[in-house]
């Protein structure tokens, strides 16, 4: 499981306070590209072989509220994987208490916009991140 931390600013807030529902898919977005990151999979050398990644679903629950200047964590697991698609367990947490959780659903693209395979590289490297023992 990857972990990334993020403090929630003024700006995720909404009137009320509390964050804007919206920013959690922002939340979720940044623990993905830091996880391909901590995997050593280049995002913008993939762009430049014409291959970039899409969201095609998120399956979302909203649990509880997080408020300005809290300190909140993002973790990231691989639920399954497929040669062009890959779904990923989201949570954003605070402390030990669950706040959001999704399943996010993504694709290889290329230039075109139709599906291509996965890299081998992150293939062989979220599964070595998903069971650890067989890497």
């Amino acid at each position: 499981m990857h972990r990334f931390q993020v403090r929630v600013y003024y700006e995720d807030t909404d009137l009320a306070g509390i964050v804007y529902y919206a920013n959690y898919l922002r939340f979720i977005e940044r623990g993905r590209s830091e996880w391909l990151r901590d995997l050593g999979i280049d995002q913008v050398a993939l762009k430049a072989e014409g291959l970039v990644f899409a969201v095609r679903r998120v399956e979302a629950d909203y649990l509880q509220p997080a408020k300005y200047d809290d300190l909140l964590e993002v973790h990231s697991s691989l639920r399954t994987q497929s040669p062009a698609r890959m779904v990923l367990h989201q949570e954003v947490r605070r402390g030990e208490v669950l706040l959001f959780a999704a399943d996010v659903t993504l694709v290889a693209i290329g230039e075109d916009g139709r599906p291509r395979r996965l890299p081998a590289a992150l293939v062989t490297r979220m599964a070595a991140a998903a069971d650890p023992g067989k890497a």
